[in-house]
């Protein structure tokens, strides 16, 4: 029998089916409960039961942020892309963004994975680790889950937070005078990344992957500053949301349910000489990727124009009127991830 690496108590080589659901639970949640994966010291108060019975229980002060959000296989992630490990973690950020993009700081989350029996031991530990790595840098906790017979990997996870006694910001609430502002460094780099990865699939030739290694790496794992849902809470923003599904449909987004018109200026849209270098290799538009591109999980806020807080680039302003305008121009060619969509 082969023996389990990393302390784990079953064979990574055996099948879900074969090891059984119960023994593999069990694995799980020793892994989310293990003395040298603890949040940061300070953090998880809140947890009055935690994983391994039938239901988490938490004690909060104050009201209560939760989100969810799924990944599925083919859809959202592929293993020849992105290992287990990765594709773990990459759920937990996307999730918490929801919580930071509320204001909110992140405290736990509860973990659904969907899986066909013939999916290696080895693949859902790792996909385990991920999540816990992910929530415990969060400084949360893994509170339980569920793991259930599927056609595909399927990964949901449902994100609880604390506002810690802030007001939680709503994605409507944007007013005339405002500035809009975002977080983060480079801004369409997860597009680009995804972008190379089909590039170098079509033609055939990895060259360009080699070239460009950050942008992978930021397709694979989004490092959003998630942190700043909070800082902006304190600075009193007054609408936020975090960019999921590209920065244009987060701004139609937040002019509707606003009644205000936002005007953005691609230029000040913060990005990097990699993703304008991997660009001009692909002969793509950088506005796509910038403007466009999506799971970057960055966030967007409204804010009077002197309460913006270090940390956020400044990119357009909040006017009277209805709609978004890209550049002086109404957008029309440019659109955001579609879950429906080709």
């Amino acid at each position: 029998m082969t023996v389990a690496p990393s302390g784990d108590s079953v064979d990574r080589t055996r099948s879900v089916g074969e090891v059984g659901e119960r023994r593999l639970i069990a694995e799980l949640t020793r892994a989310a409960t293990r003395g040298d994966l603890e949040p940061t010291p300070g953090t998880g108060h809140d947890i009055v039961i935690g994983s391994g019975d039938d239901a988490a229980v938490i004690d909060t002060a104050g009201p209560t942020v939760i989100s969810t959000d799924t990944a599925v296989q083919g859809r959202h992630f592929r293993f020849d892309w992105s290992d287990a490990r990765t594709v773990g973690a990459r759920a937990v950020v996307a999730s918490a963004a929801d919580i930071a993009a509320m204001g909110g700081r992140t405290t736990g989350v509860v973990v659904s994975i969907a899986c066909p029996s013939s999916t290696s031991v080895g693949t859902v530990l790792d996909l385990n680790a991920g999540i816990v790595d992910a929530t415990h840098r969060l400084g949360a906790r893994v509170l339980g889950g569920d793991l259930v017979a599927a056609d595909q990997v399927v990964l949901t996870v449902t994100a609880v937070g604390a506002l810690d006694g802030a007001t939680p910001i709503v994605v409507g609430g944007a007013r005339p005078g405002d500035v809009l502002a975002v977080t983060g460094t480079a801004l369409g780099a997860s597009a680009a990344g995804l972008a190379l990865f089909v590039d170098a699939e079509q033609r055939g030739d990895r060259s360009v992957l080699e070239a460009h290694p950050q942008l992978l790496d930021a397709y694979r794992l989004p490092s959003p500053a998630l942190e700043q849902g909070p800082v902006a809470a304190r600075a009193g923003a007054h609408a936020m949301t975090d960019i999921s599904d590209g920065l244009v449909e987060e701004l139609v987004t937040m002019s509707a349910a606003s009644g205000t018109r936002l005007s953005v200026d691609s230029r000040l849209v913060p990005t990097t000489p990699e993703i304008t270098s991997a660009a001009k290799a692909l002969g793509a538009e950088l506005v796509d990727w910038t403007v466009a591109g999506g799971e970057d999980h960055e966030l967007l806020g409204a804010f009077a124009a002197d309460t913006v807080p270090a940390g956020w680039t400044v990119i357009g302003t909040v006017e009277a009127g209805a709609g978004v305008i890209v550049d002086d121009r109404a957008v029309d060619d440019l659109h955001g991830w579609q879950s429906f969509g080709s």
